[in-house]
């Protein structure tokens, strides 16, 4: 029987590495995100840490210096939150497109199987019409060998 070779076996080969690259840059892509909340979720507990402290350095002997000193201290914070914000943003949009590049690559490797296998498919028509003339052949040459031969 002959032997199914697809010939664009190649591209098809291509197209599940780059899927794979791409899979691998989302991944890193997420980690990302990931890291970048993390972050964020860092600063405003330290926020809410200096909140706390303010709100008790109001109450009782107060330390103007102190207070001054956590005024400045949230300030800071916040400035550092919404840079943080910023940054987390551009991480997430990164994230999503190296969604939308994992999505097409892994669309395009599909694509190449299907027509790999829509190539199967017409090889098997081709050796199964083969094969049916070839039983043909054979049967038309045995029958005329036994004609042949009563005649």
């Amino acid at each position: 029987m002959a032997k199914f070779v697809y010939r664009m076996q190649n591209i098809l080969e291509l197209k599940e590495k780059l899927e794979s690259q791409e899979k691998i840059a989302y991944s890193m892509a997420n980690a990302r995100v990931l890291e970048e909340e993390e972050k964020l979720e860092t600063l405003l507990k330290r926020r809410g840490a200096y909140d706390i402290r303010l709100r008790e350095a109001g109450e009782g002997r107060l330390d103007l210096r102190e207070i001054a000193h956590l005024r400045t201290a949230i300030e800071t914070m916040k400035l550092l939150i919404r840079d943080q914000m910023f940054a987390l943003k551009r991480a997430r949009d990164a994230l999503e497109i190296a969604r939308r590049r994992l999505n097409q690559a892994i669309q395009e490797r599909k694509t190449h199987e299907k027509l790999r296998e829509n190539a199967f498919e017409v090889f098997k028509k081709e050796v199964a019409a083969e094969e049916i003339k070839v039983n043909d052949d054979l049967t038309s040459f045995r029958y005329g060998i036994g004609v042949k031969k009563n005649g």
